[in-house]
Order: C-alpha cells, then structure tokens, then sequence
C-alpha cells in the first residue's frame, strides 16, 4: 500500500469513528433512527467496504431509498413529525425574505421528496410540474405529498416536456405564472429540476441572494460558435409513442425580434419578483417567446437575452 492510499486509509478511519460517535450519541438523545435513518451497522460496513473499493456505493440505496414514512402511508400530520419537516421559520431574516420554487418533475419519486423536504420552509412557496408523459403512480404520489402542504400546488397547465424543446421553457414560465397570483410576498423565484438537490441553507441561499441587491442572475454571455446553429436554424419537436425528440430542419430563421443580440448561458436561474412580471407581460419578452419556439434549447437563451436588454434591468450575473 503506498503512502497515498495509507493516508486515505486513515482519514476513513477517523471518518468513520466520527461518524458512529456522531450516531451514537444522537441515538441516545432521540432514542429514534429516523433522523440518520441508517438500520444498523452492517449497512454502515457496506458503505466503508464500498468507498475502499471503489464502488459507487449509495448510503440512500443501502439504508432505506424512502424517507422513515412515506406519505401515502400516513395522514400529512404524521408525515410531517416522521419526517422532521420545519414548520415554522428558523429566523427573521428568512421570515421577510421568501423565496418561490418552480420544480419540474418527471422520474423518480424518491429523489423528489428528498429535495421537496431538504428545500421546505413554510414561508416559501413551491409550484410543482409534473410532465404530462410521466407515470400515472408518479402523478398520484406527488399530487398526493404536494396536497398535505398549504404553500405548494401543483402547475394550473402541465407540458408534455420535450428535452431542449421549448415545452421546457413554458413549463417553467407556466409555473411563474401561477406563482405571481400567489398570496406569498416572495422576492426570488428559483427553478430546479427533480434531480437537483440544494448545497446551502435556505438561509444561506436568502443571503446570498440578498446581496444581489434586488439583481437577476442568469449567468451566460456570447454564444460560442458550436450552438449557434440552436437559433439559426428552425428546430422542431418530435413527440412519439416510445420516445420525443428535436429534430434540426437545417431551415434558416429569421432574425431575433426587436434586432435583440442572442446571449446564451443557463437555463437555472434565480429572477426578481419584478423581472418575473416583465417576463410574462412585456411585449418583447412575449415576442422573443415566440421566436424561440422553434429553436433548439430556448431556455439557455431566453432568461439570459431578456436580462441583457439595458433599459429594462439594473443589472445582471
């Protein structure tokens, strides 16, 4: 065994006793494994004989791949207290700074209700789009966890989503919608896909968006020359029995509305509340709408082009 690996090998093994004094400890106080959720040690020794060989173990996998109760299972009560969900907010500085989320969704139940919990907070407010070509079981698990939450709903118009077509786009936008009729005050919405899972607090992510001063951030800038061809030429959705896809027609476009200069960048974004309105009432933003429709990936232009147009933005990121 080299020096590498030795050293690897003993920062696991202070990992690991970290890690068992952690759980035991918490164990006495709580006297519940709901929190770790972790059965015994055998699946703790699964995981550490995975990581030494390489293997892409999954500590979700192993332990359990649902949260302690699953909401079918249980009143919405109970499902809250099962699952530690937070029902009040954990300071004033989140209180009066709440956030809206749009979640596109269409796999993986599981995974979803991971990030619904890891993302909640009772003064937030969360639209969920489900699309309309998932599972049937898929829509009803997730109709069934979203109606236990007064601050979550389902999108008025769901989308037959087409990936890097523009039934992407509208789903979010078909959720932006729905979020500006909310009763909740909300500063920034942030779109997140149901794979997605967060890095930061939502406090820490209230700060951070804190210090934008009120800023979009749709990070992007000049296309590169390899997705140009995504504007200038007219793509099209291809929706079938066992699979939908874009088809490029190698047919030109016209110019972008409003002689308006195509920036490209992400299609994950956090928006003003006031940028949010323009998005969906201004002219312009409802004209580049149109002409993106038939392009490839509209959304990694969209966000990013809109924010670029001087008069209407303070600034951007």
């Amino acid at each position: 065994m080299n020096l590498y690996l030795r050293f690897l090998y003993v920062i696991l093994v202070f990992s690991i006793a970290g890690f068992l004094r952690f759980y035991l400890l918490n164990l006495k106080e709580q006297n519940s494994l709901h929190r770790l959720n972790v059965a015994n040690s055998s699946a703790l020794a699964k995981v550490c004989s995975g990581i030494v060989e390489g293997k892409a173990s999954s500590l979700w996998k192993i332990s359990g791949s649902s949260l302690s109760s699953s909401v079918w299972r249980f009143a919405c009560e109970e499902y809250f207290i099962q699952n530690h969900y937070i029902t009040s907010s954990l300071s004033a500085e989140e209180a009066v700074f709440p956030l809206a989320y749009v979640m596109t969704l269409h796999k993986e139940f599981e995974t979803f209700e991971r990030l619904f919990r890891a993302i909640y907070m009772p003064q937030n407010v969360y639209c969920i789009h489900v699309d309309k070509k998932a599972p049937a079981q898929f829509k009803q698990d997730v109709e069934k966890l979203v109606s236990c939450f007064p601050n979550a709903f389902l999108a008025s118009q769901m989308e037959l989503v087409v990936y890097a077509g523009v039934s992407r786009l509208q789903a979010d936008l078909n959720c932006m919608k729905d979020l500006l009729e909310s009763r909740v005050q909300w500063k920034y919405v942030l779109n997140v896909c149901g794979q997605d899972f967060p890095l930061k607090t939502n406090r820490e992510i209230v700060q951070y968006l804190k210090g934008f001063k009120g800023k979009n951030i749709t990070p992007g800038g000049l296309p590169p020359i390899h997705v140009i061809g995504r504007t200038k030429y007219i793509h099209r959705e291809h929706i079938g029995s066992d699979s939908s896809y874009m088809i490029n027609t190698q047919r030109l476009k016209m110019l972008a509305p409003y002689n308006l200069t195509i920036y490209f960048g992400s299609a994950y974004i956090a928006l003003t509340r006031k940028f949010t309105t323009f998005v969906l009432k201004d002219q312009r933003a409802t004209d580049l709408l149109a002409w993106s429709r038939d392009t490839y990936s509209p959304d990694e232009h969209f966000w990013v082009t809109l924010n670029r147009i001087p008069e209407t933005c303070p600034g951007s990121r």
